[in-house]
């Protein structure tokens, strides 16, 4: 039951439990098909009835599938007006239709009585359809052609002669590509083929001359692909025929998804789309040529991450195709979208990655974890200003440096008094509904920010939002964090940046990455155990011993944002990896001095961040604390000892934070070395990477 007095949370639940209909429907159907009966009328007739509980108003909803001129239906069907109609398409060839109907009049939507979301939910049943029918008939090809009696010459010439009858199209593009083959082994007949189809590769004629247009020979006719087959027929393996040709078909069934990544006006949705037929097909990546494979990673990386070059030539060797399916699963955009992730999302997915490749030699890798997390992309900002009529807001970045800084504050609270699209506020609720209660921290990811060549550390907001209240609450907070980080692309410290680095002409976007935070409730509070950021290269070197490539890392107790930024009135441990052993205090003073004594923290029952008292912390629930004998040291008899946590009396002792525990009763210390070296290694340039632990996972 929803409160009226809320009618934006109603919509909300109402169109997730509208999408969860969907998705029911969809998994019902997807039985079916995984056992089929025997009896196609059969399965049909089953379809039908799983069609009405994904509709709207299910119980006056009816279902019609046209298959090869016959009709199966659902029990009790009339015809009336109010009906949509999706065709059943195999290779381009439209062998039958999914009808649905109401049997009653119902108030009008986006389509009739029906709901946008209707048309693409029948739209995928029917392209199902149309791929389980085409694996169906290419399965009894398959299986006729082996009971023949010449089973090796008939099954691909079947093949042929049915692709000859239902895809002559696809029949030239196969028949190219056995003559292609053909060659490649050598085969001497297929000189005069590959003439046919604009001249081999060794022939020097008239038409070799560059200013000179090339003859146009024709390229249909079932005679050339007689030809072609059957001089293949006598110089390659049958099998080697039937398992090219097999191979070919199923690469074609791919050709959807080249046309849309290939296409610059693609949006974000029909790559989504594309990508879940592609997924749904069963096609393995494993069974699609390199050439192709390797060409949906660069086009994924390109449309969804970045088109810096030197990027794109690494992680195409770590993200897969399947890694994008995934991830667009938790990626908002608005409608018409062609935005990226931005720099932190994508330098976060492709780290990520490389750690999961490497941990099968490096099991020091196995345990790292990366936070779930959601993705807004960068063109949202846009969305979201020309919602609200905000595009003069674009232009502060050519005004005087003074005038931004005058102007900024302004701007925030104008951001943040603005509305967000409700495609985009809809995507959100999603994303609360997934990520839970648990607190969460909204960063800026823009397509300047940890780009190859530039750094914009710190030069945007980053914002803990403790996720705590009813949904409503939750959501109004989330919109009001990420309306606050847009603000931030227009402030002061990062136009003077790109000012200094003219960059100001660069067309900037801010991508929004959602984390849940790491940590765990210790009171009223939530925090991780500890906290920090690690360099791979070491610009200050307390010791001669001491190389640059050691690296160097600081870690504080509770939220890492004590490690990042540099505070006047409190220190973070340092440390270099490399050699642990050197450390920056020395004597017992310089440790008790330099030790750090507040922690950042989320306080739950406050819905707020804030910063408290390590030794207040401690004295009140220092026993909830995971993991805090690796994080203190006990000061007994004016030496400074570990202790375990039961040996810890911290309402009496004095406890410094030391993380000698940490550093040497763990491998903590060898695990984040590793991890810098891989990444800088891998990426070929410094790095630097924050990190975090609940007290168990790194």
């Amino acid at each position: 039951m929803t409160n009226s007095a809320n009618p934006q949370l109603d919509e909300l639940i109402r169109t997730l439990k509208e999408r969860a209909k969907e998705l029911n429907c969809l998994y019902v159907i997807e039985e079916i098909l995984d056992n089929p009966d025997k009896d196609i009328s059969l399965m049909f007739c089953k379809i039908c009835e799983a069609i009405p509980p994904g509709w709207q108003y299910p119980d006056i909803c009816r279902a019609v599938i046209t298959y090869n001129g016959e009709q199966h239906q659902s029990d009790d069907f009339e015809l009336t007006e109010w009906v949509q109609h999706a065709n059943i398409v195999m290779h381009d060839e439209t062998v039958g239709k999914i009808s649905v109907y109401y049997l009653e009049d119902r108030p009008v939507a986006d389509e009739g009585p029906f709901l946008k979301e209707e048309r693409k939910l029948i739209g995928t049943i029917a392209n199902r359809l149309g791929i389980f029918l085409l694996h169906n008939r290419l399965k009894k090809v398959f299986e006729d052609g082996k009971t023949s009696a010449n089973s090796s010459r008939a099954s691909w010439w079947v093949i042929l002669d049915l692709l000859r009858r239902t895809d002559p199209r696809l029949l030239m593009r196969i028949t190219r590509k056995m003559t292609n083959y053909m060659g490649w082994q050598g085969v001497e007949e297929a000189e005069q083929l590959l003439s046919h189809f604009g001249g081999s590769a060794g022939e020097s004629t008239a038409e070799d001359d560059p200013n000179r247009p090339h003859e146009k020979k024709s390229l249909q006719g079932y005679g050339i692909c007689e030809q072609v087959f059957e001089v293949a027929s006598n110089n390659l393996n049958q099998a080697e025929i039937y398992s090219n040709i097999q191979k070919w078909i199923q690469e074609d069934k791919t050709g959807f998804l080249v046309n849309i990544l290939e296409n610059s006006g693609s949006t974000l949705a029909e790559i989504a789309d594309a990508l879940e037929r592609f997924v749904h097909m069963g096609t393995g990546e494993s069974e699609l040529p390199l050439s192709r494979e390797k060409g949906f990673r660069v086009s994924l990386i390109r449309r969804l991450l970045t088109d810096q070059t030197d990027f794109i030539k690494i992680a195409k060797h770590f993200v897969q195709t399947s890694d994008f399916y995934e991830l667009l699963n938790r990626v908002i955009y608005p409608a018409g979208s062609h935005g990226k992730l931005g720099g932190k999302g994508s330098g976060l997915l492709l780290a990520g990655q490389i750690l999961k490749k490497f941990a099968k030699d490096k099991p020091e890798f196995e345990n790292i974890k990366i936070p779930k997390t959601w993705y807004l992309t960068s063109d949202t900002i846009l969305s979201f200003m020309n919602y609200n009529n905000l595009e003069e807001i674009v232009e502060q970045k050519y005004k005087e440096i003074g005038i931004v800084r005058l102007e900024y504050p302004f701007i925030v609270q104008l951001f943040k008094n603005s509305q967000f699209p409700p495609e985009i506020v809809h995507g959100l609720s999603m994303a609360l509904e997934d990520l839970g209660e648990t607190p969460l921290i909204v960063r800026s990811s823009s397509l300047l920010e940890d780009r190859m060549g530039t750094a914009f550390a710190g030069k945007y907001k980053s914002l803990f939002i403790a996720n705590q209240g009813t949904k409503e609450e939750r959501l109004a907070a989330l919109l009001d964090a990420i309306a606050e980080v847009y603000a931030s692309t227009f402030s002061p410290d990062p136009i003077e940046y790109r000012m200094e680095r003219e960059l100001l002409d660069y067309h900037e976007e801010m991508g929004i990455l959602i984390q849940e935070v790491v940590g765990q409730k210790i009171g009223p509070y939530y925090l991780p155990s500890f906290s920090g950021v690690g360099f791979s290269r070491n610009e200050y070197r307390w010791s001669s011993r001491i190389q640059r490539d050691d690296g160097v890392v600081r870690i504080v107790p509770g939220l890492g944002t004590r490690a990042v930024d540099r505070l006047s009135d409190d220190y973070p441990i340092m440390l270099a990896p490399g050699q642990p052993g050197l450390r920056v205090n020395v004597s017992l003073d310089e440790k008790i001095r330099y030790s750090p004594k507040k922690v950042d923290v989320i306080h739950l029952e406050h819905n707020q961040f804030e910063t408290v008292e390590l030794s207040r912390l401690l004295r009140e629930y220092g026993e909830e604390y995971p993991a805090i004998d690796r994080i203190v040291s006990i000061m007994r008899n004016e030496r400074m000892v570990l202790s375990s946590a039961l040996g810890i009396d911290f309402k009496k002792d004095h406890s410094v934070v030391t993380f000698d525990g940490l550093i040497e009763r763990t491998g903590f210390i060898s695990q984040i070395h590793s991890v810098l070296k891989t990444l800088e290694s891998t990426l070929e340039t410094p790095i630097d990477i924050e990190f975090a632990s609940d007290g168990k996972d790194l």
